[in-house]
């Protein structure tokens, strides 16, 4: 089975149909995490004021969780695509 990508959709329909799953999938989550902007920064004495080891780790989950949601919007939109074709 192949993952759904985002380029493969051209039309503006489906796109749209798209992002408003997106759009409902995040209002669902009840903890979603906003990217942190703030990257690790040091102080004079060259220690760590954050750890960069747990602030990338919190962004890959972030990240990933974000990516999750895009491809179950994806694979929703197909499905639906897909029961209008089979009702047709």
């Amino acid at each position: 089975m192949e993952k759904p990508t985002i380029k493969g959709t051209k039309d503006p329909v489906r796109r749209q149909r798209q992002h408003e799953l997106l759009i409902a999938l995040i209002k669902q989550q009840d903890d979603l995490e906003l990217m942190d902007s703030e990257v690790p920064s040091f102080d004079f004495n060259g220690r760590h004021l954050t750890d960069p080891g747990k602030w990338m780790d919190r962004s890959r989950r972030v990240l990933a969780k974000y990516q999750a949601l895009v491809n179950t919007s994806i694979t929703l939109d197909a499905m639906l695509d897909s029961e209008v074709i089979h009702s047709d």
